[in-house]
């Protein structure tokens, strides 16, 4: 019986005796880096880190900017554009659409309702090399290692890019009446920065 008790008494005091397996903590939907520390083969890490990175990458702030076309989407559902624009030769819409043409240097919140037009300088489509729409996490992975269809940058470019670049961080900023993408840039930089000192690792499929 005093058995009994006394471990009923330390299952009680469990935070105090033992390390219990917690769940994985995010940042606004978004792993951290240190929750992937536990994976001891660095390859299938690099893949779980990428893995991460796809919440980020999938998401409609990202892909609405990515299109395999050269349809620019919008919305959580990604629909069409509206009103209708092309993307242009230099990824800046069409001569006497540009984008700069409604979208400005920064987010304009609407006087009334709960909108936003969204702003940046530059404000423009991903290059179509770079389009990600309908694509599976192991293509997405081949381009961003690619230098042909990344815009011409090696690992640590792109490290930067993710992490620092304007127009990547306003996805996390986009304004009045839209879902931001998971966690922060800063996160974000940080698991492509793992992701690479792994080696780069690319999901199968």
């Amino acid at each position: 019986m005093r058995k009994t008790i006394l471990t009923a008494a330390l299952l009680c005091a469990a935070p105090a005796f033992f390390a219990l397996p917690t769940l994985a903590e995010t940042v606004n939907g978004l792993r951290t880096v240190d929750e992937f520390d536990g994976i001891e083969d660095q390859t299938e890490r690099s893949v779980a880190l990428f893995s991460e990175m796809m919440a980020v990458i999938e998401h409609p702030r990202c892909l609405n900017c990515h299109p395999v076309g050269d349809t620019p989407r919008q919305g959580m559902d990604m629909h069409p554009h509206v009103p209708p624009v092309v993307r242009g030769d230099a990824d800046f819409g069409a001569p006497g659409m540009r984008c700069n043409t409604c979208h400005g240097e920064e987010n304009f919140a609407f006087s009334t309702g709960e909108g936003s037009i969204p702003g940046h300088s530059p404000w423009q489509l991903a290059p179509i090399e770079m389009g990600w729409v309908g694509k599976s996490a192991s293509e997405i992975c081949a381009q961003l290692k690619d230098p042909a269809r990344n815009g011409g940058k090696d690992m640590d470019a792109l490290h930067e890019h993710n992490a620092t670049d304007g127009l990547v961080g306003w996805g996390w900023e986009p304004g009045k009446g839209r879902e931001p993408a998971p966690g922060t840039q800063e996160i974000f930089g940080q698991l492509t920065k793992a992701w690479i000192e792994t080696g780069s690792a690319c999901p199968e499929g």
